[in-house]
């Protein structure tokens, strides 16, 4: 077996959707048995690439010209559907690039354990996007995309504790706030299948920012730091604008983020 920063390269070096979360599937796998058999395998060192490749389609634009489309209808679910398949094909990304990237930092082995399994489910999750969309005459690349999502993993590129800060917890913990309207949307539209997708994203997804959280407190300690007052800063130096309310202050307290967290940092505050 490569080391891991070699097989999270090579995820990030493959264009097709499909064909990266297949990979990433795999070396998941891999890593997945070896831990089970009691190996502690080489993490390695990589080069990842600034910009992990993508595939020719969708087109890439400025958030304010992405087409906005109303939910209530069925191209507006299309519409939905498309971006979150594009949110979780980012997430497969920024979960193998934390690997690669700062494999020159000593982490416990459970950090490793828990960044495979996130990229894991992130590739399940955007399979389950593109099931669903080609279940209603689509497909991922048929419409335009936001361009601005590798934004955060630029802006950290050289900041570790910075890039746990605003991918997890501030990222994917948004979903947590904003999944469960997106559930009763396609409730109402008796979309069984997007239904039964986004419920499984939205239960994984707590683990996620979870991990985001554990790892982010491991390092405070590491470094004799203030956890919210290192928080507040890397988000207000990273994260371009306040966070948005209304928060699903429950999953976010399940997933080890409690609110003088992000209050101080929501609109308004």
């Amino acid at each position: 077996m490569i080391p891991l920063a070699e097989m999270a390269e090579a995820v990030l070096r493959t264009a097709d959707g499909r064909e990266k979360t297949a990979l990433s599937r795999r070396f998941a796998a891999d890593w997945q048995a070896a831990r089970d058999r009691g190996e502690t395998p080489q993490i390695g060192r990589a080069d990842p690439p600034v910009h992990p490749a993508r595939p020719a389609a969708p087109e890439l634009l400025s958030p304010r010209d992405v087409p906005r489309r109303r939910p209530g209808t069925p191209e507006g679910r299309i519409a939905l559907l498309h971006a979150v398949a594009h949110i979780e094909l980012n997430a497969v990304d920024l979960h193998w690039d934390i690997i690669a990237r700062f494999a020159h930092v000593k982490m416990p082995m459970g950090f490793y354990d828990d960044w495979v399994k996130a990229a894991d489910e992130e590739s399940k999750h955007f399979n389950l996007m593109c099931d669903c969309l080609e279940e209603l005459g689509s497909h991922y690349g048929a419409l335009p995309a936001h361009a601005g999502m590798w934004r955060a993993a630029e802006d950290t590129v050289d900041d570790f504790m910075g890039r746990l800060a605003v991918v997890p917890m501030v990222l994917e913990a948004r979903g947590l706030d904003v999944t469960p309207g997106m559930i009763e949307i396609f409730r109402k539209a008796k979309s069984t299948s997007a239904v039964a997708a986004l419920e499984t994203i939205y239960a994984e997804e707590v683990s996620h920012v979870a991990y985001g959280s554990k790892w982010f407190h491991f390092l405070c300690g590491r470094h004799e730091e203030d956890p919210k007052e290192r928080f507040h800063a890397l988000v207000r130096t990273y994260f371009h604008g306040a966070l948005k309310p209304p928060f699903n202050e429950e999953k976010r307290a399940e997933a080890g983020i409690p609110p003088d967290f992000y209050w101080p940092l929501a609109d308004g505050a």
